[in-house]
């Protein structure tokens, strides 16, 4: 499952960060390493971008970087 496929509200533990390049060096950067829990908190009216909360703060993501980002759903 990637991150861009859960609903408002989810959480989910990250398990892989896919890609290469600048692309996949820059959402590392960003703090979405594998292990870290984030949560969907909405998407914009289109569906793009969508707004996760990761650790303490709120990122903005395309949704196909978020496709990059595989995730195992979780409880909390």
């Amino acid at each position: 499952m990637t991150l861009d496929e859960l609903k408002i509200n989810e959480n989910a533990v990250i398990t892989a960060v896919r890609g290469d390049g600048t692309a996949r060096r820059r959402l590392i950067d960003m703090g979405l390493l594998p292990g870290t829990i984030v949560s969907v908190c909405k998407y914009a009216p289109t569906g793009d971008p969508m707004e996760i909360k990761i650790r303490s703060y709120l990122l903005t993501l395309r949704r196909s970087h978020a496709r990059m980002i595989e995730v195992k759903p979780c409880r909390m």
